[in-house]
């Protein structure tokens, strides 16, 4: 039986069979986001080329919170295919297997929730045929919440539009791209795998694998949208359980063979700094004073004191504890 959770790449099998192949793999994992699907499907479809240079397909992994099918087909009329799986095998299992379904040369998966806006597969497609020897392209990507509501973006990686400089060494202090916004070439999760190892990083490790071995391509044209919001999605349930503060422990170990030994020792100071400032100026704030929810800014403040201990967490969790106290 198949660990939730692979602490080794999952492999993915060389595609053998060229006959009809597509440009791109548009790969839509679902689980119990049907409240958002519709707005996701139709981000797509808005920009979609044909179905002759791309494949479009939602594979849904159990949803519970509705009948994802038929929404798929009200939305797609036909142009979206659809697979569920028999029983729910967890958002590792469902990444590979999306990329093994996929019979496009480049791949994007973009999760249930989240978006493109229009002219994101144009641009990427503009990136990958400049420098066609990268093996992945990304776009600036902004984050909003259950709402829809824009709240803050990814960092700003470049000016214009090209192959990333040195971005195995700038993305190892902090990780610059959403999954959202970024398209892989086939050949490349074929050499590497997938998504492996912590219930949390995942993501950024991956990012880290392809730039250890492959140039990646970047447009600051903000073209995607990440869904981050706390009750429901896999990164909200992170933060709500400290397995964020866990896995990006995890995740930054795994990261480091990766990176030059000269290198190493300041840029797991760095990461675990810039993770650090994170959870203490936004995510303990967010629990605390627009969630209601004390514990979890407690739990979180003492959990990255421990993880990264100086001034600003240490005073970080006794400010926390001492409103707990008072039931500020």
């Amino acid at each position: 039986m198949l660990k939730r959770y692979p602490n080794t790449p999952p492999k993915i099998e060389q595609l053998k069979n060229v006959e009809g192949r597509t440009r791109w793999s548009i790969m839509i994992p679902s689980y119990n986001s049907i409240k958002y699907l519709r707005d996701t499907l139709n981000s797509v479809l808005i920009q979609a080329l044909s179905v002759e240079e791309m494949q479009i397909e939602v594979i849904d992994d159990c949803s519970t919170d509705g009948d994802v099918e038929k929404l798929v087909n009200e939305v797609g009329k036909g142009r979206i295919s659809f697979y569920r799986h028999p029983k729910n095998i967890g958002h590792y299992r469902n990444f590979e297997f999306c990329i093994n379904r996929a019979k496009g040369e480049l791949i994007h998966v973009l999760h249930g929730d989240d978006v493109v806006l229009p002219g994101f597969y144009q641009e990427i497609d503009s990136l990958f045929n400049n420098h066609p020897n990268v093996g992945a392209a990304f776009t600036h990507c902004m984050y909003f919440d259950e709402n829809s509501v824009v709240t803050w973006g990814t960092p700003k990686v470049a000016d214009k539009a090209g192959i990333v400089e040195d971005f195995l060494i700038k993305s190892a202090e902090t990780f610059l791209l959403q999954p959202t916004s970024a398209v892989v070439k086939r050949s490349v999760y074929e050499h590497l795998g997938t998504i492996y190892g912590a219930h949390y990083g995942e993501d950024w490790l991956m990012c880290m694998r392809i730039a250890a071995h492959y140039e990646v391509a970047y447009s600051p044209k903000s073209l995607a949208n990440y869904r981050a919001y706390t009750n429901g999605n896999l990164t909200g349930a992170a933060f709500l359980s400290g397995q964020n503060i866990r896995g990006m422990r995890e995740t930054i170990d795994a990261i480091q063979p990766l990176l030059p030994l000269s290198q190493r020792k300041i840029l797991k100071k760095k990461a675990k700094r810039y993770y650090a400032t994170y959870v203490t100026n936004t995510v303990v704030q967010q629990f605390y004073h627009e969630k209601n929810n004390p514990r979890v800014a407690l739990m979180q403040s003492w959990g990255i004191f421990n993880f990264y201990p100086n001034l600003d967490t240490f005073y970080c969790w006794l400010k926390t504890s001492a409103k707990v106290l008072v039931r500020y």
